[in-house]
């Protein structure tokens, strides 16, 4: 079998690890791949936007699923593109991608559906929206309406900064396009919580829930990132809420797409705010979780290559159940100095030789790649992803952090806290 995974960071890395774990003998191709893939994967000199030479790829090879991880090429419609030319694409179509390629579409998609999620308004105009920040006080959350690498909305605890945040978006154009339109919305206080639901735009199905860390410093404080760490499971998402969720949010969100004439087919993932026991929407997204899934994946025992086989040929997940293990996965981000401001390329990473073959340890490459001599160096800003299993999330987490110690890289940081809420939990048990 041929697969093709598009994309270049930790999410990438994750899938491809999985999908070789389930098909040793597949043939995967990684567009564009980073230094970590090259070892499970053919590498692709394609960039995700390269959407017509990603397809002429797919048909040239004979690509039997091409399998899309990052938000920006569903937005711009590689799922449609591929369909049209009769190549199997795991992923949602450009019309229902605008759930994440715009907030502001998605906001009025969930008025709608009757879908629990803050009160908002949203403003094309600097003006307005500054005097509806200041009658309505703070704290409220200001969002960049397209995408902006999970780096688009501002928790504002002042009203001078919900309107510095404004002015940043709509009259400095910090984000470009994408903060064009801005959506401001009150600020809801809970915990938050992932949950991904594999979907065929009728049934649904969760993935183990997840929580991630965007702050850039520990204890959730600093800027947005497009996240620091995950882990999985989370004690507070049982059975029953995760029913609230897919009753109260997936269920009226997938037909209010189809009655738009944007059925979604695909991964559609929920980010909630959970206030006192019920969920409300945060944000959704259109494609697996980064860095969520890397926790979720290690865990999972059902065949992935299986379900979006399913999924992007069309047919029904009436009836599906996934298997898990009873384990605990907590990923670390290894990040370079300056993230997720400007930050520099090209630090050499050591990775300790006793790190590998640690059954309770992957290493999930992101801004990596290879020098013209073969040494691994840095590219992104979200180097590395260290994941630890254990019994629990406390030894989950400690299996991360002892390895996120070891690697070096010049200017390495990282967060020591994740999976922190968990933990409390289970020392109170």
């Amino acid at each position: 079998m041929r697969i093709l995974v598009v994309g270049s960071g930790g999410r990438e890395h994750a899938l491809i690890w999985k999908l070789k774990a389930e098909q040793p003998e597949a043939q995967i191709y990684a567009a564009p791949g980073n230094g970590g893939t090259k070892a499970l994967a053919e590498s692709v000199p394609l960039k995700p936007e390269e959407i017509d030479a990603l397809a002429d790829f797919a048909d040239s090879r004979e690509i039997d699923l091409t399998v899309v991880g990052p938000e920006a090429p569903l937005v711009a419609g590689i799922t449609d593109v591929f369909q049209q030319r009769g190549l199997m694409v795991f992923g949602p179509s450009q019309g229902a991608a605008e759930i994440e390629g715009s907030k502001a579409l998605a906001k009025a998609l969930m008025e709608k559906a009757g879908v629990p999620t803050a009160a908002h308004r949203t403003f094309d105009s600097f003006e307005e929206a500054e005097r509806h920040i200041r009658e309505h006080r703070a704290p409220v959350v200001v969002k960049a309406s397209g995408l902006a690498a999970g780096k688009g909305s501002i928790v504002c605890g002042t009203v001078d900064e919900a309107v510095d945040a404004a002015r940043g978006m709509l009259v400095d154009k910090r984000f470009g396009e994408s903060g064009a339109t801005v959506v401001v919305e009150d600020c809801l206080s809970g915990e938050e919580l992932s949950v991904l639901f594999l979907t065929d735009g009728e049934n649904a199905i969760p993935l183990i829930p997840s929580q991630d860390h965007k702050p850039i410093g520990e204890g959730d404080t600093g800027p947005n990132t497009g996240g620091m760490g995950a882990y999985a499971p989370v004690s507070i998402a049982d059975e029953t809420l995760v029913g609230h969720v897919l009753d109260r949010v997936v269920m009226p969100t997938l037909a209010a797409l189809k009655k738009e004439k944007r059925p979604f087919r695909g991964v559609l993932y929920c980010g909630l705010m959970i206030v006192e026991s019920d969920p409300y929407v945060i944000e959704f997204n259109c494609r697996f979780g980064d860095p969520e899934i890397q926790a979720i994946l290690p865990l999972m025992e059902s065949s992935l290559l299986e379900l979006a086989e399913r999924v992007a040929r069309g047919d029904s997940l009436a009836g599906v159940t996934l298997r898990w293990c009873r384990r605990a996965a907590v990923c670390t981000v290894l990040a370079s100095e300056g993230y997720p401001g400007s930050y520099p390329k090209g630090k050499a990473i050591d990775i300790p030789e006793r790190l590998d073959g640690d059954p309770d340890l992957i290493l999930l490459h992101a801004g990596t790649r290879r020098d013209p001599e073969g040494k691994l160096v840095t590219s992104g800003g979200r180097v590395l992803n260290v994941v630890g299993l254990g019994a629990s999330v406390t030894d989950a987490a400690e299996k991360s952090r002892q390895a996120a110690d070891a690697i070096q890289f010049a200017g390495k940081y990282f967060r020591r806290d994740i999976g922190y809420r968990e933990i409390e939990r289970e020392r109170s048990r």
